[in-house]
């Protein structure tokens, strides 16, 4: 077979443990297939609320990455991989974490705060790879992202320098972002999500259509923010569609919309507990609450 090179180097990665996945146009991961839309298939196992998936697509972004060449070479994964731009891998699925320095200011602050580590050259930054796997958040402090579990990074390199152990001040980024309560208190339920209908929008003044296009242009909006700002942009899109039901003598099932913008969220590897608190943010922020 006449590998495509981006599939010669997925193989390579995954020899080396690390779980790999093709990454089209934009750095984007590939598109779920119909059937796994909107998380219909339930989820690859290993997402934070595991389904039942058994779909041969790369499907799930970073959820689908592996290190099995059976897969990889499977006639599903080829194709995506003779159409992909760059290749990507599961920081947390190797035991890894990625500090995503996206500035020089940011690289310089990492110089002065961070233990020396591993260190690969990015377009804009750099990227600081420690040994151990934590939570993943976006925006931990300015141009500073953290990527590992339930994250995806693109490969760039082997970079130069020795890896460190993951250092507490590294978790602590993404603690001080988690301790971080939202105003008004708050939770969502981690349950599948309930499609709109009239019957749990009874009170709403909106067609079913206007709620679910509205729904699936936010649900859009929050996938596309693959590499970074999938938080705020959930707690934009969470404000905007509450904010149309201000007016309505309800209930308008905002728990469902609710919890379809989180696990859209989980998708693209922004941590459960953080979605939660940017769609409930969000709803407070618009003056309604999904529960």
């Amino acid at each position: 077979m006449n590998l495509p090179t981006s599939l010669r180097l997925a193989l390579e990665l995954a020899r080396i443990g690390l779980p790999v996945l093709p990454l089209r146009a934009g750095k984007s991961p590939v598109g779920n297939c119909p059937a796994c839309k909107d998380i219909a298939c339930g989820g690859r196992p290993n997402m934070k609320d595991p389904g039942h998936c058994t779909c041969p697509h790369p499907c799930h972004a970073w959820a689908a990455a592996t290190t099995d060449p059976d897969i990889l070479t499977s006639a599903p994964w080829v194709r995506a991989w003779r159409e992909a731009e760059a290749v990507a891998y599961h920081p947390g699925g190797a035991g890894l974490t990625v500090v995503d320095l996206d500035s020089t200011d940011a690289v310089a602050w990492a110089r002065t705060t961070l233990p020396t580590t591993l260190t690969v050259a990015t377009t804009r930054g750099e990227h600081w790879i420690y040994r151990g796997a934590m939570a993943s958040a976006n925006k931990v402090r300015p141009d500073v992202d953290v990527k590992s579990t339930m994250q995806y990074a693109r490969w760039l390199g082997r970079g130069t320098g020795a890896m460190a152990l993951l250092p507490d001040a590294v978790r602590a980024l993404v603690d001080k972002q988690e301790a971080s309560p939202p105003p008004g208190g708050g939770r969502l339920a981690s349950s599948p999500p309930v499609p709109w209908t009239r019957s749990v929008g009874s009170g709403c003044r909106h067609t079913e259509r206007f709620i679910r296009t509205g729904l699936q242009r936010g649900l859009a909006k929050i996938a596309a923010c693959r590499e970074s700002g999938a938080g705020s942009q959930t707690f934009g899109v969470a404000r905007f569609l509450a904010a149309q039901h201000t007016r309505c003598p309800g209930p308008c099932g905002l728990d469902g919309i609710a919890q379809h913008l989180v696990d859209e969220a989980v998708n693209v590897g922004v941590p459960h507990d953080y979605a939660t608190r940017a769609v409930i943010n969000g709803f407070t922020a618009a003056g309604a609450h999904p529960i």
